[in-house]
């Protein structure tokens, strides 16, 4: 099984739900790894620290190369960051990378740079490399407002590309939300795809606790394919 982890918006939680995804599953007994094709922002030590915290919730080992084959240090728009380096991010890596992981993993977790229509190249985005990998998309719905526009844009999207939507998660983003109940079925209404999870805010989120929020079970009709 393998699931594309995109955002309404980037700083949304795509890493903790990534995150709490890869703990769930470990519990089950399943052989996990996370992976983040594309990351832009490193520590001193250039690396990212979302793909740390992908790296850390795995329990399959593997290279920190194979988690993230494209980093880059300024927190900027990924193919603004490539052409900065003199670089150009090349799906077919990606692709490489993501078939060695899914070789020794039961579940693949791929998280998404920003949105689905972030550009990765001259002529590439985001729903591009997910539709390229052949992966059913999670998408993380930050609870604020402006969520449900940006929601079902996103929706819109994935199913105008041919992704399928598997499941979305409410992640509560502003503690002092209006109408956050209603803006959750607002969206459990107009959206075919089930509520995989509604996660509150936390000041310190706790991705091993919010996996165990989340209803995996809504995900066993999806193989991990797109034709599933």
């Amino acid at each position: 099984m393998s699931y594309f982890i995109t955002g309404t918006d980037t700083g949304v939680g795509k890493t903790l739900i990534s995150c709490a995804l890869l703990y769930a599953f470990a519990a089950q007994g399943q052989r996990v790894v996370g992976m983040k094709p594309v990351a832009v922002g490193c520590d001193d030590d250039g690396h990212n620290q979302d793909v740390k915290q992908l790296q850390a919730a795995s329990n399959v080992l593997v290279s920190y190369g194979q988690i993230n084959p494209y980093s880059f240090i300024n927190s900027i728009a990924p193919h603004i960051a490539a052409q900065n380096a003199g670089v150009r991010i090349d799906f077919a890596r990606i692709l490489t990378s993501y078939h060695e992981l899914a070789s020794q993993a039961d579940v693949v977790i791929i998280e998404g740079a920003g949105g689905l229509r972030v550009p990765l190249n001259n002529n590439q985005d985001t729903a591009d490399l997910a539709l390229q990998l052949g992966l059913p998309v999670i998408l993380v719905v930050g609870m604020r407002l402006g969520c449900l526009n940006h929601a079902l844009l996103t929706v819109s999207v994935i199913e105008a590309c041919g992704l399928k939507c598997a499941c979305w998660v409410a992640n509560v983003l502003d503690p002092e939300m209006l109408a956050l109940q209603d803006n959750i079925i607002a969206l459990q209404q107009r959206l075919a795809a089930p509520l995989l999870g509604v996660i509150p805010w936390q000041p310190q989120p706790d991705a091993r606790r919010v996996g165990l929020q989340l209803k995996l079970e809504l995900l066993e009709k999806h193989n991990g394919s797109v034709e599933s």
